[in-house]
């Protein structure tokens, strides 16, 4: 019986163990693009006085779960006890639940009405909706979209924005160029728009033919716009919900479905 195509997946660092573990449990294999390495930045000037200053800040937004590594790794040297009342967001799941593990905080994530964890999930909140006087720090990567800072600051906010690591890209490999361009895959995986725009570079109409797994309806939009076919959005960006969209997309000709092993991933 021949093998199975691999599920592509191009998350980066330990989330993609976690998204590989989700979709094997799935009995999918998985082949890592591995076009992505995330870097933490070394301390500024502006991210001493932001750490020192912690105490004033009334929120802090974090936009992904390497974003939470890193800002507990800066916190603990500078506050072995966090402050009492400040306010905890997160864009996803993912996110809160790294801050919960890490820091022990109650963290406020997309309400369950918006059906997906983005930007502009999180701005529906209504605890954001007027930020007059209030001092938001947005802790996040750099580059990338500047739609929550733009926003907290017409809604009032004194916003500070401290980017802690960067993300570099990196071609495939031969191989994964191969695999890409002949659309030997069953299934390919992305959760970011940075990313789908870069392996649009190895993609031919047999790629735009197989199915794309996102996590969002603003990065189904970008799919269309760059000419695939059958994007499929996940309920989020969690392992769990980009393999069980992975499973229903794969399952009729591949595999019956676990959820409840999904749900362990």
């Amino acid at each position: 019986m021949p093998a199975l195509q691999p599920v592509l997946i191009c998350r980066p660092g330990g989330r993609a163990r976690a998204l590989a573990e989700a979709i094997e449990a799935a009995r999918l294999p998985v082949a890592h693009l591995d076009v992505m390495a995330l870097e933490r930045l070394p301390e500024t000037p502006e991210m001493r006085s932001a750490w020192l200053d912690f105490d004033h800040f009334h929120k802090v937004v974090v936009v992904s779960p390497f974003a939470a590594d890193c800002l507990h790794e800066a916190l603990d040297r500078y506050w072995p006890q966090l402050p009492l009342g400040t306010a905890w967001y997160a864009v996803g799941a993912a996110t809160a639940e790294a801050l919960h593990a890490c820091l022990g905080v109650r963290v406020h994530v997309p309400p369950v009405r918006a059906g997906e964890d983005t930007s502009e999930a999180l701005l529906q909140l209504a605890s954001l909706r007027s930020l007059e006087g209030e001092r938001v720090l947005l802790v996040a990567g750099e580059g990338g979209r500047t739609l929550l800072a733009d926003t907290l600051t017409s809604r009032g906010g004194r916003i500070t924005r401290l980017a802690l690591y960067r993300r570099r890209l990196r071609e495939p490999s031969p191989t994964m160029q191969d695999r890409l361009a002949s659309g030997d895959f069953r299934a390919l995986v992305v959760s970011s728009g940075e990313l789908l725009e870069h392996l649009a570079r190895w993609c031919t109409e047999a790629t735009l033919n197989q199915p794309l797994i996102v996590s969002s309806r603003r990065l189904a939009t970008l799919a269309d716009d760059l000419g695939f076919c059958t994007p499929v959005v996940a309920a989020g960006a969690t392992p769990a919900a980009l393999a069980e969209a992975v499973a229903e997309a794969c399952a009729p000709e591949d595999a019956d479905v676990d959820h409840d092993d999904l749900e362990k991933g």
